[in-house]
């Protein structure tokens, strides 16, 4: 499966925005779907994730509440509402799937992910 994240933008603090993963080739209804960031000068980190089955989702703590993840296996896409954008979450976005299809459990770790596609920079200023 490769996957394509898209919707980045320069915005003020506050204001919302909506990222798309698309994912081509492969069975894309079978993975999990994660979407994490590296901000300037840091490690990449885990932002949310989307189990395959849906219904199930995980976020790290700094973005509950503001970060949405869905899906839509239909069109191959996975979304990220950003509600409440932060300046701490000004960074590069990227998109990716859990290596084992129909894993058992959402899982955070970057390590289990592959099929990385190219991020889409978010700029949130203040």
């Amino acid at each position: 499966v490769q996957l394509q994240a898209s919707g980045g933008g320069l915005v003020q603090a506050g204001d919302s925005l909506r990222l798309s993963c698309a994912a081509s080739g492969g069975s894309f209804s079978k993975y999990s779907i994660g979407w994490f960031r590296q901000a300037p000068g840091k490690q990449r980190e885990f932002v949310a994730a989307s189990r395959w089955s849906r219904g199930n989702t995980k976020y790290t703590d700094s973005v509950k509440g503001r970060f949405t993840i869905s899906r839509d296996d239909a069109k191959k896409i996975v979304y990220l509402q950003m509600s409440s954008l932060k300046p701490e979450d000004t960074a590069v976005y990227y998109c990716a799937a859990d290596r084992e299809p129909f894993a058992p459990l959402l899982r955070d770790s970057l390590r289990v992910y592959d099929y990385w596609g190219p991020g889409t920079e978010v700029t949130v200023s203040s």
